[in-house]
């Protein structure tokens, strides 16, 4: 039994299962449909590969070592984690208007909108440019994945391995909230709740955004 790789698969999980942009991104997409929280989650998944396979080519350190750069990436991640939060937040203001029973005027209570091909493509793009984008990322599967790298292993084919198995965990994990949000979805989406939510996740990462565009650099 390989303890190493039992040991990696845990601290992978808590990592990809911590709460952050791009977990309130799947969430708050899974309260329009089914569909679009899947696409974010998808999107999230790709966002890990593309880190992850950084990190195995070793282009992370490149990133890393360059402060410019990696401010680059910092800055255009906070930027569109704040334009997601103010979305999110403008958004409450064009909910639609409530019925006598508390359910938007014209809706079926139980049954949502079905999002267009665009919107599918939009909530993927949103969760992979989310993930993509994050500055942290790098750092992490850069100090991570030479951990679990035993002693006179090669190299490029446990990191290939780790690498597989923290985008197999997010493959897990976030199509699990996205259908665990929709199937609560008959009360989450009423009007009152929603629009909660919506002004949680709105401020949540709007906080994040700020953050990381005003903040130091994340070394």
């Amino acid at each position: 039994m390989d303890a190493q790789l039992i040991a990696f698969t845990g601290v992978a999980a808590g990592m990809v299962a911590l709460p952050g942009a791009d977990f309130t991104v799947v969430v708050r997409n899974a309260l329009a449909s089914r569909t679009a929280g899947l696409a974010s989650a998808l999107g999230v998944a790709g966002g890990l590969l593309v880190h992850t396979a950084l990190a195995v080519a070793g282009l992370a350190a490149v990133l890393v070592t360059m402060p410019v750069l990696f401010r680059t990436v910092q800055l255009l991640g906070g930027a569109y984690v704040l334009y997601l939060g103010l979305s999110a937040l403008y958004a409450i203001r064009r909910r639609p208007a409530q019925n006598g029973s508390g359910t938007p005027s014209g809706a079926p209570e139980d049954e949502p909108e079905r999002p267009a091909p665009r919107e599918f493509g939009r909530a993927l793009r949103q969760g992979f440019l989310t993930n993509a984008l994050n500055p942290k990322a790098p750092v992490l599967f850069l100090s991570l994945l030479p951990q679990f790298v035993p002693d006179g292993q090669p190299p490029l084919p446990r990191t290939l391995l780790l690498a597989a198995l923290v985008v197999v965990l997010a493959l897990i994990w976030f199509p699990a909230v996205a259908l665990l949000v929709d199937r609560l979805g008959r009360w989450l989406r009423r009007p009152r709740t929603a629009r909660a939510i919506e002004g949680g996740s709105g401020v949540a990462l709007t906080g994040l955004g700020l953050a990381l565009v005003t903040g130091p650099l994340l070394r």
